[in-house]
């Protein structure tokens, strides 16, 4: 059964920012939030997502990218790299790419802005799934891409044999608890998580991981052992920062990791800092935590 391919690629996983430093990818920084990630007890690593700015970056700095976090994770945790486009021949030819370097699975969002329709989703990812061998997680975020995931194409993808999980970015376990049989199911919305997962998901791949790695991994624990009381608790917790962040934005995620010295807020253009009202809310829905970066800054 698909859902056993790997249980590595399950639990909480962090969609990884990728940190710049006067307009280059700062490597150091980016080793540190590994370790800090990873010692945090985070189940696995997304590099490369619209959360890590990966659509702004060459190929040369994916290869960066992709090469650094692996070498920092030390097969300690799994990685994932973010290959989705809206081109089948790019998305087919990152993901080997990503295979090369060592990447245990590929996110590939549902293509956007050209709208393909259904007929073309599926040819899309079908030949994804047969030019390329690694475990294939898609994402489902009709936000941004205009273009939803009804269950006549999840029937038709539930039959392609590397498509391993399903990534739902507004956490709709409505319409994916049909097929927790035959993938494994992932939020993006950590706040909705404890319902999402008592409905029989696998895990969270949420952008507030970034900052607060060890609630939601904690969440995601009490929320999987059928703790619901405890993992409520821990969801209204992180509600105020994940409102704050707003739905992965790389500079307000920044912010809140670059508020402190050592962890640059870059974001590169056309991304802008966080707006002033954005890093207030940040910076209150924080106060009742330790520095989240305290512990990135000594490793």
């Amino acid at each position: 059964m698909r859902r056993n391919v790997w249980p590595r690629l399950s639990g909480a996983i962090t969609p990884l920012v990728t940190p710049f430093r006067h307009g280059a990818i700062d490597i150091a920084s980016l080793e540190r939030l590994t370790e800090w990630q990873i010692a945090s007890g985070i189940g696995g690593l997304a590099v490369l997502t619209v959360t890590g700015e990966g659509p702004a970056l060459s190929d040369t700095e994916r290869d960066l990218v992709l090469s650094a976090v692996l070498r920092a994770a030390d097969d300690r945790v799994p990685v994932i790299a973010a290959t989705g486009t809206n081109g089948t021949a790019i998305t087919i030819a990152l993901t080997r790419r990503a295979e090369a370097l060592g990447a245990s699975a590929a996110l590939v969002t549902v293509p956007y802005y050209s709208k393909p329709g259904q007929k073309g989703i599926l040819r899309h990812f079908s030949e994804l799934a047969s030019a390329c061998s690694l475990p294939l997680i898609i994402s489902s975020d009709p936000g941004r891409t205009a273009s939803p995931l009804p269950p006549s194409t999840l029937d038709e993808l539930s039959q392609t044999g590397t498509i391993f999980g399903l990534l739902d970015a507004g956490g709709d376990i409505g319409t994916l608890a049909p097929y927790r049989d035959r993938f494994h199911l992932f939020t993006g919305n950590a706040v909705t998580a404890p319902a999402f997962i008592a409905c029989g998901g696998d895990g969270i791949i949420a952008p507030a991981a970034n900052v607060l790695p060890k609630l939601v991994t904690s969440l995601q624990h009490a929320s999987a052992c059928g703790n619901l009381p405890a993992a409520l608790v821990l969801a209204d917790r992180l509600a105020p920062l994940a409102t704050a962040i707003g739905d992965g934005e790389p500079a307000n995620i920044k912010f809140a990791l670059g508020a402190f010295p050592g962890i640059p807020a870059d974001v590169r253009l056309p991304l802008v800092p966080a707006e002033q009202t954005v890093q207030e809310a940040i910076c209150a829905a924080l106060q009742s935590f330790s520095s989240p970066a305290r512990h990135v800054l000594s490793l």
